[in-house]
């Protein structure tokens, strides 16, 4: 079991903006005024271009699938959070909030992967639970500790605990359960993704410890990452702000590691945080200011990590 993977991913955005239906909990979602949506899709499809680059550069495997106008998809940009792929050829089916969202699961998807050499052998579907409005968005609620067994899940309007936990028993984790909180107009208000507030790494975790008040779940937290080896480096409610939470390690062909990031994130990094995340990974950072104003989501968010077998051919 590896907790990092090689390949990625990614779709490629025909009609991306702002998505109305989910600013009313993502509050990191801006308008860009007078900006208009041909603009906006431009400048976001150049982001993505330019961060696909960079990946394919140092190494990183990217299937790259192009959105289709077919549907409403501004979102479709972040496939992490409708699917995870699974080392034993399972892939999970997310129940999405924004009812555009549901739009983005395509079998074409599915098809596109396969057509890569990877193997899809079973699909667990938690989708229905949509229609009595719990959800549970993938790899942006949820982040796995493939090796140890362990998902960690800030619950949100868009993290259910119990589904959560039905999850866990499905794909037998040990279910670590907390809340993350942001400050938004002299409120705490809960934070919609775990994976913007906390990045898990091979031999490291980048986390907000200040977004979690509960001083009870933040030591439960602390004590699980710190029982399997885990470098804690701590980041502030301002740098998640940046998306400085919303990283991701992933690894070369030759198993080196890469830390694949934001700007804007490496940005705000102080000297001591990057010098302790080179520790574990080479950093790549890309320039995402379109994608992270519009979206509400990061470099992180654009990646559904793929770890499926290879088909017998591959």
């Amino acid at each position: 079991m590896s907790q990092i993977t090689n390949t990625v991913l990614m779709i490629r955005p025909v009609q991306f903006r702002m998505n109305e239906q989910t600013a009313v909990n993502n509050f990191y979602q801006k308008s860009l005024g007078n900006t208009l949506p041909e603009t906006v899709n431009t400048k976001a499809a150049k982001e993505f271009d330019s961060m696909v680059k960079k990946l394919k550069k140092a190494g990183i495997n990217v299937i790259v699938v192009d959105d289709t106008k077919d549907f409403d998809t501004p979102d479709s940009i972040f496939p992490n959070n409708w699917i995870s792929f699974h080392e034993n050829g399972t892939i999970g089916l997310y129940p999405m909030f924004a009812e555009n969202r549901r739009l983005e699961r395509k079998d074409s998807i599915l098809e596109a992967v396969e057509t890569e050499g990877f193997k899809i052998e079973t699909v667990v579907d938690y989708t229905e639970a949509e229609a009595d409005g719990f959800y549970l968005e993938g790899t942006g609620s949820i982040l796995l500790d493939r090796v140890n067994s362990k998902a960690y899940c800030a619950i949100s309007a868009r993290a259910d605990e119990e589904l959560f936990i039905e999850f866990c028993e499905d794909f037998e984790y040990t279910p670590v359960v907390f809340s993350a909180y942001q400050t938004v107009n002299d409120k705490r208000e809960l934070i919609y993704h775990t994976n913007v507030m906390m990045c898990l790494g091979n031999t490291f975790a980048v986390v907000c410890l200040a977004s979690i008040d509960d001083k009870k779940e933040r030591k439960n937290l602390l004590k699980h990452l710190h029982e399997d080896g885990k470098k804690v480096i701590e980041i502030s409610e301002d740098q998640v702000n940046n998306f400085a939470g919303n990283m991701l390690q992933l690894k070369d062909a030759d198993d080196a590691s890469y830390l694949v990031m934001s700007q804007s994130a490496f940005d705000s990094l102080r000297p001591a945080q990057v010098q302790l995340l080179e520790a574990h990974a080479t950093i790549i950072s890309s320039s995402l200011e379109t994608i992270e104003a519009c979206g509400g989501g990061s470099a992180r968010c654009m990646m559904a990590e793929v770890f499926l077998p290879k088909t017998a051919s591959n």
